[in-house]
This record gives structure tokens, C-alpha cells and sequence, in this order.
């Protein structure tokens, strides 16, 4: 079709005019960023990162017990909640080989414990992207007076490595957007020596050997926050079955250690099916444990889906940590200073299991520990709903956290009392809450108005009076 020429000069016009107005508004769409070093945890300002949200991690870790050499490979799939021009990685130690985003070759630099990626074009918001990190190094636990004092994270035992790396040593083993509120599921793929068993989160998927080397493959369907995975490495005798409520276990013993007085396979599937009936259906795919030979660590852990024991296997602390499925792992907290909604309800859970076993009531384990510890004692300066960094895991964030706990089912009865804790597991599973959200469920399921509960209990220093007296 042929134009006359006012029509030409219309469409010349036209053509100039929208060339003008896309100029504009690319003039006007914001450039594209750097993602921020940290999400904004006081206790830990630069752990987790800014511009995305990780979806799913794929980890090849390789080691080498001789040498304590690890190789690895990981790649992270994520989402971008900025035009991104760069974003970082939490790395501590490790060297760096190479880095690809989307399959093409990324720039990378590093300061201090962060990797800063540089893709070859921005990212836009919205975007799924997956980078890899390809490095290698010595793995080195982490210390100080966070954990009790002890050593955590990548711990180098006598055939293998001990892994548990609450609150911040995820990083310490694979690059990672490091903190609880940055949740992914993640497959783990463990190549160690042949007569080593890897053992990580989830359900083993494969298993096999080449060569001298032994492989596994663990996938955790789940999301998980980083400090809860690991890559246990070692000689294992391994148990499996189904618990009497039918969820899969898998139980991993070092050999070495002796049988001791404590049944952890039949303990962890009895508590795995009492807690279901407590607080609400098993949240993971496997229930199960770690139990190593590691005096040095002084602590077990909640891993997802298997908790790990070192030095410390009591029926106490297997049922403490089987606790922590639901309350730390499945709901996590959105910061580190409400750290008591781990470890204060897994605290309170060990009084529950008096109760359930018939040895004595919440309500007199309650009264029994709040009498053991006088006025001025320096555990009742903790403020439980703020410990700062260092005080973080201290007695007074498990202890008081308990009772805070039962001080509250003696508040607002039974009923609504156990309403409230599946109410809580449900509303909130697999994501992130703070004690505001437990204090607004808490008000909705017992129809009580609890600010100044929860204040005494949990905001001020001073010993509270017991309730009823």
C-alpha cells in the first residue's frame, strides 16, 4: 500500500515522537544496583545479602580427611528483588576459582567474609538466575563465647568431619546467603573416601562408589536455613526403618563410640511421633540422627531433618533437638535475638517429656528450676527477648524462655494452651515469625489481651514472681 506525503510526514512524526517517549522511559526506569552486603541483622549485619531471594542450592562438596582439604562446587538458584548490578556471596576462608552466573563467566572480587559477583549483564528484578561457585581450601571451625565457648561449624574429627554450624558457619563450607530468614531446599552430593559414609539432610537419594571414592547424594525438599545443613563425613553404622507413625529414620552411629545406657534410634522415633501429636504433623521427610564421636564440640544440633549429637546424647537432649523440627527448623526466626522461640520452646518440650513419660508435670519442673536460681543471680539480667550477640545461647535464653512457656499455659489453661502450639507450627511452617507474630497468635487463640505478660517474661531483667503467688 502506497502512502500519500502528508501521510509519510504523519508517520515521520509519529516514528520521532515514540523514539522520544522510549528514551524517556528508559531514562527514567532505575539503573540497576548492588544487592546489600547484609540483610540487617543487628547481631550479624552482613550475613544473608540483599537484591535476591535464593531458591534452591546444589552443593558438591569433596574431602579429603588426610589433608582436610575440601573441594567444592556449588550453584544457587535465585530470585532477583532489584534490578541487580551485583550481589554478594557469604564465603569465610575458602579460595575462590571461578564464578558463572546464568552459565557465562562473572567477575568476582572479596571482602572480608564476602564474595561480590559482578554478572557479564544486570539482572532484572523478577529474574531467576543461577550462580556458580567453583573453590577449594581448608575448612576452619569457627569460636568464641557465641557458643558456649566451643568450636562450630566444619570440626575435623579423627576419620572424618563433624558438621554443625548454627548460628554462622554455613559459610565456612559453601557459599551461601547466610542466615535463617533466607531459606532454599537443597540438594547435597558428598564424595568422600571409600569406607566413609557422608550423611546429610533429607532423603538419600543415591549412593555409590568409583574408584577409591564413595559418593551421596541428600536432597531436602524443605526449605532450610543454611546453619541447618551439613555434610557429616565419617565411619557410620547405619539403621533404617519407619517409625511406629511410619516416618522414615535414619539413624548413623560412629562405630568407636560405646553403646551406652541411651536407645537414640528408638528415643528419636518415639519423640518423633509424640511431638506430631503435640505440635503438629512432622514437618520434614525423614526424621533421624548424627551421633559422632566429638567431645570437643560440647553441643548437638537440630539439623534438619537428623539432629547431630556430639559428646551429648542424653534422652533429654535427643528429645530437646527433636523439638527443634518444628520449633527452629521448620519455623525459624526472622532474627537472631528471638532466638528463644528455638530454644526455649525446645527447652519447654524437655519438660513436656517428663510429663509424657510420668517422672513429673511442667508445672513442677517450672517451679522447681524459677526456685533454683536466686533473685540476684546473674541469669535473670539476660533479657530473653533481646540477649545480644554474645549472650545469645545463654541459660537464662533456654531456661526462662521454658518458662515463660509454662508460665503462659498456666495463664491461659490447657486448652487454649495446646491450641496455640500446632496453631503456631501450622501458621507459619517452613517461613519465618518473630515473638510479636507469637504474641499476636497467642492473644487471637486464648481471646487474652498478654503485652504485660510478655513484657515481664521476656522484656525486663529482675526475677518475675511465680504465677499464683
Amino acid at each position: 500500500m502506497a502512502l500519500s506525503r502528508s501521510a509519510r510526514r504523519s508517520s515521520r512524526w509519529l516514528a520521532l515522537a515514540t523514539a522520544v517517549a522510549s528514551a524517556a522511559t528508559i531514562a527514567a526506569a532505575p539503573a540497576a544496583s548492588p544487592g546489600a552486603p547484609g540483610i540487617g541483622d543487628p547481631y550479624f549485619p552482613n550475613l544473608g545479602n540483599g537484591g535476591y531471594t535464593p531458591l534452591h542450592y546444589d552443593l558438591g562438596v569433596s574431602y579429603q580427611p588426610d589433608s582436610a582439604r575440601l573441594d567444592g562446587r556449588t550453584t544457587l538458584t535465585a530470585r532477583a528483588t532489584q534490578d541487580l548490578s551485583a550481589f554478594d556471596l557469604d564465603l569465610q576462608q575458602l579460595t575462590v576459582d571461578r564464578v558463572q552466573v546464568n552459565g557465562r563467566r562473572a567477575a568476582f572480587s572479596r571482602t572480608g567474609d564476602e564474595i561480590v559477583v559482578r554478572p557479564a549483564r544486570p539482572l532484572a528484578r523478577g529474574e531467576r538466575f543461577a550462580v556458580t561457585v567453583v573453590y577449594h581450601g581448608v575448612p576452619k571451625p569457627l569460636s568464641g563465647p557465641i557458643v558456649f565457648g566451643s568450636q562450630y561449624g566444619w570440626m575435623k574429627t579423627k576419620d572424618g568431619v563433624f558438621v554443625a554450624c548454627e548460628p554462622n558457619a554455613a559459610s565456612t563450607w559453601f557459599p551461601s546467603s547466610d542466615h535463617p530468614d533466607e531459606k532454599a531446599t537443597y540438594d547435597i552430593r558428598i564424595d568422600a573416601p571409600k569406607g566413609l559414609t557422608g550423611v546429610s539432610n533429607g532423603r538419600l537419594i543415591a549412593s555409590g562408589e568409583r574408584g577409591d571414592r564413595a559418593w551421596f547424594h541428600w536432597r531436602e525438599n524443605r526449605p532450610m536455613a543454611p546453619y541447618l545443613a551439613t555434610a557429616t563425613i565419617g565411619k557410620f553404622d547405619v539403621r533404617t526403618g519407619t517409625t511406629p507413625g511410619g516416618t522414615p529414620i535414619y539413624v548413623a552411629t560412629d562405630p568407636t563410640l560405646p553403646a551406652g545406657k541411651v536407645d537414640v534410634y528408638g528415643i528419636t522415633a518415639e519423640a518423633t511421633d509424640y511431638w506430631s501429636k503435640l505440635f503438629g504433623p512432622y514437618p520434614f521427610e525423614t526424621t533421624g540422627a548424627i551421633v559422632d564421636d566429638m567431645p570437643q564440640a560440647g553441643f548437638s544440633l537440630e539439623v534438619q531433618s537428623k539432629p547431630a549429637y556430639s559428646a551429648v546424647r542424653s534422652e533429654g537432649t535427643i528429645v530437646h533437638e527433636l523439638a527443634h523440627q518444628w520449633f527452629g527448623d521448620s519455623v525459624s526466626v526472622r532474627q537472631w535475638k528471638d532466638i528463644w522461640l528455638n530454644e526455649g520452646f525446645a527447652s519447654y518440650a524437655q519438660w513436656l517429656w517428663g510429663e509424657h513419660r510420668g517422672t513429673t508435670t511442667a508445672h513442677d519442673a517450672f517451679r522447681k528450676a524459677y526456685r533454683a536460681i536466686p533473685a540476684d543471680d546473674a541469669f535473670w539480667k539476660i533479657k530473653v527477648s533481646d540477649p545480644q550477640r554474645d549472650t545469645m545461647f545463654s541459660d537464662a535464653v533456654y531456661e526462662r524462655g521454658a518458662m515463660t512457656l509454662q508460665a503462659l499455659r498456666e495463664r491461659i489453661g490447657d486448652r487454649a494452651f495446646f491450641r496455640l502450639l500446632p496453631a503456631w507450627t501450622a501458621k507459619h511452617r517452613y517461613g519465618n515469625a518473630d515473638t510479636a507474630d507469637f504474641i499476636a497468635l497467642a492473644e487471637k487463640v486464648s481471646g487474652q489481651r498478654l503485652g504485660d505478660f510478655f513484657h515481664t517474661w521476656l522484656d525486663t531483667t529482675g526475677r518475675p514472681a511465680l504465677p499464683g503467688e
